[in-house]
């Protein structure tokens, strides 16, 4: 971590904890800053917040008071997920205070370059694909930050200018930046999501490509070459592009004959990945632009890819029972996501339990992927209009359950040796979990309960 007086004397709030809101008090805080943290949690309720107030770090509680900006603060480094029409932030906006995200602090006093990835989908599966190759090339050099579950804060304050920082962001994080400006950045895809924070697709659209911003002709942004709206965004950046497909060939890594490619080299075949999925060809070709741009080689991209198993909750293989492959994609929280994970099965031999909160939309378009499966499993809010759009694709079993439970011993019933068992929801899991994360253990500790293994 660089040595810096930057914030030394400042007065700075950190609005928000959790992880990231801990992890910027404390850099801060080590940095010379008068640190201020405000929490809307009570304080007898808020491990956190205790344990700042130990450190000397002054804690606010319980609600944010809108007059806790008449303390002069110089700087604000929110919690990515408070929203800006927070009445506090609305408040500092007028008073024309900067606001800053956690990871744009790291990058400020980081002596390590960053790789910064985000899209819509599979940017998690990306961030630790990259890291695995890097792993395999040189083992200790790269370290996983961000929207991953490192704080960058946290991650900054023992890396050198030999380490790289590989960071998943989210557009909630790409919202807070100012100078930040990775090496390489990479976005996976972009469709629409988190309207409720955004207000508006084109909205969300600019906090992805805010990833970009500061970027010149000696940084290099990685992009989707089939998606025509990413293509056309990259004639306004300043960096060097390099795309990868897996319907055409790019100047950079694409699918050809089971084969991905990067600028003619063959890298490795379709088969050789270690996970299944239309969604997972195309994270591994993010992943082969930056390990070649990066000056790795082929052997050690091929060695890591083939051996990667997957991100928990995100088509994660559990395991092989009685001849029944069984899968986690909690994460596939949109119809999109659960559409590539189920490109990566045979549909006759898959059992598919899917699900949950219902945000209003419909499963019209779900209703081709869905087609010829064995069997769908449906719980939650939504299992109904599953029902109805299994219905019209003519899936030969359609269930609907109560819980976890009574999916999993339903599809444990129906499937057979040979067949697979896949949850992948299609939705969010906020009607039943708190996150996706809980939903996704309790699906592998069912199986593993009922299986008797």
């Amino acid at each position: 971590m660089k040595q810096s007086k930057r914030y030394a004397n400042e007065k700075i709030l950190v609005l928000g904890l959790a992880r990231s809101g801990v992890a910027a008090a404390k850099l801060l805080h080590e940095l010379g800053a008068f640190v201020t943290v405000n929490d809307a949690k009570k304080l007898e309720d808020n491990k956190e917040a205790q344990e700042l107030l130990e450190a000397g770090i002054t804690v606010i509680t319980d609600g944010h008071p809108l007059d806790l900006l008449d303390e002069g603060f110089s700087l604000i480094v929110k919690n990515p997920g408070i929203p800006y029409t927070n009445p506090i932030l609305e408040k500092a906006i007028k008073k024309e205070i900067p606001i800053i995200t956690e990871v744009e602090l790291a990058y400020q006093v980081s002596e390590a370059p960053f790789i910064g990835i985000t899209g819509t989908n599979g940017k998690t599966t990306t961030t630790t694909m990259i890291k695995q190759i890097f792993d395999t090339y040189q083992s200790n050099k790269a370290l996983l930050a961000g929207n991953i579950g490192f704080p960058a804060s946290d991650v900054v304050l023992d890396a050198t200018e030999d380490n790289v920082l590989v960071t998943e962001l989210s557009s909630f994080q790409l919202m807070g930046i100012d100078e930040f400006t990775p090496e390489i950045a990479v976005i996976t895809n972009i469709y629409e999501a988190h309207i409720d924070y955004h207000g508006s697709r084109e909205e969300y659209v600019k906090a992805k490509w805010r990833i970009q911003k500061n970027m010149t002709e000696n940084n290099t942004l990685i992009l989707n070459a089939d998606l025509p709206e990413v293509v056309e965004l990259s004639k306004q950046s300043k960096a060097t592009v390099i795309y990868f497909s897996v319907s055409k060939k790019v100047d950079g890594a694409y699918l050809e004959n089971d084969w991905l490619i990067y600028q003619d080299e063959k890298i490795m075949k379709v088969s050789e990945l270690g996970v299944p999925g239309s969604h997972n060809i195309e994270n591994a070709l993010a992943a082969i632009c930056v390990a070649k741009v990066s000056d790795i080689d082929n052997e050690s991209i091929k060695k890591s890819l083939s051996l990667f198993s997957g991100v928990p909750h995100r088509t994660e293989y559990i395991g092989t029972y009685d001849g029944i492959k069984v899968y986690n994609d909690s994460k596939a929280t949109n119809i999109l996501a659960a559409k590539k994970a189920i490109s990566g099965f045979d549909n006759d031999k898959l059992v598919l339990i899917a699900g949950g909160l219902d945000r209003g939309n419909s499963f019209d378009e779900f209703i081709p992927t869905i087609e010829r499966l064995k069997a769908i499993v449906l719980l939650g809010e939504t299992k109904y209009k599953l029902k109805e759009a299994a219905e019209k694709a003519q899936v030969s079993e359609i269930i609907c359950v109560d819980n976890m439970k009574e999916a999993v011993k339903e599809a444990l019933r129906v499937a057979q040796s040979e067949d697979t068992i896949l949850l992948s929801p299609a939705c969010a899991s906020w009607d039943m979990y708190p996150n996706f994360e809980t939903r996704g253990e309790e699906f592998v500790a069912e199986i593993i309960k009922q299986v008797g293994k």
